[in-house]
């Protein structure tokens, strides 16, 4: 295949491309090219949002709240308050805007290196089958392609639902998302593209592994599974430790 078809097939037959990069020699764009993809393609749909007066509106929002929440346990007085409450907006705005252009750039990296590594560590330690780390690599990167597809569905549904957070999970059953709300944070976990990101690294690693599908799926749900409950098992324990 070339490196268009083994992107766009992906999607469809992912167990085909994952069979080539198997017998195929080390290609690094196997995984470089979809993270300069998901880079492209995140910092054009933050773009397009926060050129969005509702948007820009629902952040300021949000932002507000959680300032003058802050404020309030502060005790300062009026003057204090109002200098506080500007210079925390200016702040806010301008982390929310940096971190739409970042994560991105660590996503398209860190993604590859991280799942890759678990796929590396699952198939030759637990599967006792040996395979180069970078083939472990290529197949996270290859199904990251997934997360560029996520990304594109993430930006139509923020423009049309006019909502900063919405994403293809069940978070868009919450009318009024609150991103420090722990149960809000759990609905937005079940996202659909998530689950197909997953399920493709799933496919790769059986390929690699010569697992069957099942048992591979087992693991690498079952790891993203105790990972994602750890942290929100952390937002509802911090909940109840700080002070409202």
């Amino acid at each position: 295949m070339s490196l268009a078809a083994r992107l766009s097939n992906i999607f469809a037959a992912p167990g085909d491309v994952f069979d080539e990069v198997k017998s195929a020699s080390a290609s690094l764009p196997n995984w470089l090219a979809p993270a300069v993809l998901l880079v492209a393609v995140s910092w054009v749909g933050a773009w397009l949002t926060f050129s969005q007066p509702a948007i820009q509106h629902q952040l300021t929002e949000v932002s507000d709240k959680a300032i003058q929440k802050a404020l309030e346990k502060q005790h300062l007085s009026k003057e204090q308050a109002e200098t506080n409450r500007e210079a925390g907006a200016k702040l806010a705005g301008m982390l929310t805007k940096a971190q739409a252009f970042v994560v991105p750039v660590l996503a398209g990296v860190l993604i590859p290196v991280w799942w890759g590594l678990l796929v590396w560590l699952v198939g030759t330690k637990a599967f006792k089958v040996q395979f180069p780390f970078m083939k472990a690599i290529e197949v996270a990167g290859l199904a990251n392609m997934i997360n560029v597809l996520g990304a594109v569905v993430k930006s139509l549904l923020i423009l049309v639902t006019g909502n900063a957070f919405a994403t293809p999970s069940l978070a868009l059953l919450v009318k009024e998302f609150d991103p420090q709300n722990p149960v809000h944070g759990a609905l937005s976990v079940v996202n659909v593209m998530t689950l197909w990101f997953l399920s493709v690294v799933a496919i790769g690693l059986a390929r690699l592994s010569s697992a069957s599908v099942g048992k591979a799926a087992a693991w690498v749900f079952g790891i993203w599974a105790l990972y994602r409950g750890l942290l929100i098992g952390i937002g509802f324990a911090m909940q109840s430790i700080l002070p409202r």
